[in-house]
């Protein structure tokens, strides 16, 4: 019984990791019909930050000082890589999200030296706690409650205030919205801004678990993220939330049966399954072309 709940509390923690990533993909997705390549490489250069700055300035200042400079990571990513493009054909800009993912990449190998980085301990995070039996990390026990409450958050934010209807309206009408007087650059900014808070926090939580960080570690997680935004529904944020959390729990337990192995073809088979048999994903609308 402690091993079946070892491994469920492993998953949800792990979904909950994705889900913070997921977002961001789902977001963007929704206002820009763009599929943000770079964002697993954002998320993977948040934790370089906070392995450098914790030798310069300790944890206390690493770890905000961090979420800002990936959110300025990301702003800039948008204005140099993504705006001067925003009136070319939707595969000028998926080309050139490939190559600000190959950039980061390659300028991450060029100051790590391409060796993997260890992780600094986070005493909130790290220490082994015990539930009914079970040991585990207190980071597995804190991520699925910090992401129902940054799920919450992102959902009020949405719902109640200007911004947030601008960016519904924008996902809805890119063109129409722009007519309207909305200030579309400034929503996809701060698209692209929310974006980046999550993949920080889900960056912490992430590496809290796996301690080591290499120029290519975000590549796994944000693919997986990516499974999940569009199982649950690409453009939904409790899609991309509830997808991830079906993805995390469902790896961990093909391993818990001792399936390791076939715990990565099972995200994109299930990615596969999900296209065949609602290529909308769950909770993605069904799409309609105009005549």
């Amino acid at each position: 019984m402690e091993s079946i709940l070892a491994y469920l509390l492993a998953g949800i923690s792990y979904g909950g990791q994705l889900a913070l990533i997921a977002i961001g993909y789902t977001m963007v997705y929704g206002i820009l019909r763009l599929i943000n390549f770079a964002h697993s490489d954002v998320f993977m250069v948040a934790g370089l930050f906070v392995i450098y700055l914790q030798t310069a300035v300790g944890f206390y200042v690493a770890i905000p000082a961090a979420i800002i400079l990936t959110v300025v990571l990301a702003f800039s990513i948008e204005k140099l890589a993504y705006k001067p493009l925003r009136s070319a054909p939707r595969m000028s800009v998926m080309i050139s999200a490939i190559g600000v993912s190959y950039l980061i990449q390659n300028v991450a190998m060029y100051i790590t030296g391409g060796l993997p980085k260890v992780y600094p301990d986070i005493p909130l995070f790290t220490e082994s706690v015990e539930i009914f039996g079970a040991s585990t990390k207190r980071v597995t026990l804190l991520t699925p409650v910090l992401v129902i409450v940054l799920v919450v958050a992102l959902v009020l934010l949405i719902n109640k205030t200007k911004i947030g209807m601008a960016m519904r309206a924008s996902s809805v009408d890119f063109e129409t919205a722009r007519l309207m007087g909305i200030k579309i650059n400034n929503v996809i900014s701060m698209t692209f801004i929310i974006g980046a808070v999550l993949a920080a926090i889900g960056s912490m939580l992430y590496f809290s678990n796996y301690n080591s960080i290499s120029p290519t570690s975000g590549a796994m997680p944000g693919l997986k993220a990516f499974v999940a935004a569009v199982f649950g529904g690409i453009g939904s944020i409790p899609g991309a939330v509830v997808g991830a959390f079906i993805i995390g729990i469902c790896e961990n337990l093909l391993k818990m049966v001792g399936l390791t192995e076939f715990s990565d073809a099972f995200t994109f088979a299930l990615l596969i399954f999900i296209l065949v048999v609602k290529p909308t994903g769950l909770f993605g609308e069904k799409q309609y072309d105009k005549v």
